[in-house]
């Protein structure tokens, strides 16, 4: 199964918004930046949109975050970006075996503490941590700091 990289390139497309402000931001520039196509970004800033977590106005290159950076968590772009749960547990086990007729209970309570604890966190890291960590990294390469 392929992995989805829609949340970290969620990520990125509204860091790149906050860290390039001043330019014209199209997709193209956006996902040259991410490496994937331009259509991949439209359809991710497009839920962002929708999750009102960015401005957009269609056929201009002019999207702009519609909150502040440290109102925005982690969590929240998740929740824009990603439909499925991260852990799934297979319903088709043979009922008629020990683990077969018991796991599926038990993995449903297990994942569902990992999964609370995992939002938990995300919602206490912001798009500010995430920006303020590339410009560190961007000063550290650079020799700026």
């Amino acid at each position: 199964m392929k992995e989805s990289t829609k949340f970290s390139d969620a990520i990125h497309i509204l860091a790149f918004i906050k860290i390039y402000s001043s330019i014209k931001l199209t997709s193209q520039i956006i996902a040259s930046s991410i490496g994937t196509s331009p259509v991949v970004v439209r359809r991710l800033m497009s839920q962002l949109s929708e999750a009102k977590l960015i401005y957009t106005t269609k056929g201009t290159a002019n999207p702009k975050l519609a909150k502040k950076l440290e109102s925005i968590s982690l969590l929240d772009i998740m929740r824009a970006v990603e439909e499925r749960s991260l852990f799934n547990v297979d319903n088709k086990t043979n009922p008629d075996c020990i683990v077969g007729g018991n796991i599926q209970e038990v993995l449903k309570k297990k994942y569902a503490e990992v999964e609370e604890a995992m939002q938990t966190k995300l919602a206490s890291i912001t798009l500010q941590d995430i920006v303020d960590d590339i410009l560190i990294k961007q000063a550290e390469r650079t020799g700026d700091c």
